[in-house]
């Protein structure tokens, strides 16, 4: 399950969405997120759905690895899906055993919960496959520089959320190293009951969490040995500049909000 989770990773081929400005993405994420929330119906739901499987298409990712990353989340989807299930009441009850209801407004909102949650992770992660960390931080520097006057530190927030992003791929690695480590010395994860298992986990956080600090430190003193001192004064050697393609970007995503919105 640690191996298939694809956020924070980089997938490096040529596509159009490869090709658009960072900042141009993450404007189309936000307003992608934005659009799901105001989705309600299924009609939207499926509308959306194709949307992003032509994203996905234009992207060059395979499909494969992508959704893969949804067994990351298998647990919490199950999870909400139960729990809006038996927990949201209505007016249709479709079983009843003793003190347990379900009720059909509980289903079509679990349905819906859980299609949310999928929609979000998988255009979330199209940002990140499909742009590099250097890129992704010099883009949303950009986006938060006019906060600037304001005193906000968009050089610092943005390599902030960079290095976050990066240090997840990073992080579940040393976990799946930790566990083989484990298991090889006895070590059990998938045997006995829920409790078992959680228990069974609680050992690999001091290693994991050793481990955090120590790449932290590393990376800190590296980026002191290299004269990092903030975003004061510092050039660019690629700097970001827009194109038609990502003006037709904003365009199209702005369409797919409106149709959101109708529908």
């Amino acid at each position: 399950m640690i191996r298939d989770i694809t956020i924070g990773q980089f997938y490096p081929v040529s596509s159009i969405i490869h090709s658009l400005d960072p900042r141009t993405k993450i404007i189309m994420v936000f307003i992608y997120i934005t659009s799901v929330f105001f989705v309600e119906t299924f009609y939207g739901y499926a509308f959306i759905l194709c949307t992003l499987f032509f994203g996905i298409k234009i992207s060059n990712v395979p499909i494969k690895f992508l959704f893969k990353g949804l067994k990351g989340i298998a647990f919490f989807l199950l999870f909400s899906i139960i729990l809006n299930t038996f927990f949201v009441k209505g007016e249709t009850i479709l079983f009843q055993f003793g003190i347990i209801k379900i009720y059909k407004e509980g289903i079509i909102i679990a349905i819906k919960m859980g299609l949310r949650l999928i929609l979000l992770l998988l255009g979330s992660s199209i940002l990140t496959l499909t742009t590099s960390p250097i890129r992704l931080t010099d883009g949303i520097e950009s986006l938060l520089s006019p906060f600037r006057k304001i005193g906000v530190p968009a050089h610092e927030i943005a390599m902030m959320m960079s290095i976050a992003l990066r240090f997840i791929p990073i992080l579940l690695e040393e976990t799946d190293k930790i566990m083989k480590a484990q298991t090889a010395r006895g070590a059990e994860f998938n045997k006995g009951n829920i409790i078992k298992r959680a228990q069974a986990y609680i050992p690999i956080l001091v290693p994991l969490f050793i481990s955090a600090f120590t790449r932290a430190d590393e990376l800190a003193m590296a980026m002191e040995a290299r004269c990092y001192h903030g975003g004061v004064g510092r050039t660019k050697l690629n700097p970001l500049k827009y194109h038609n393609i990502d003006l037709v970007a904003i365009l199209l995503i702005i369409c797919f909000s409106i149709v959101c919105w109708f529908l």
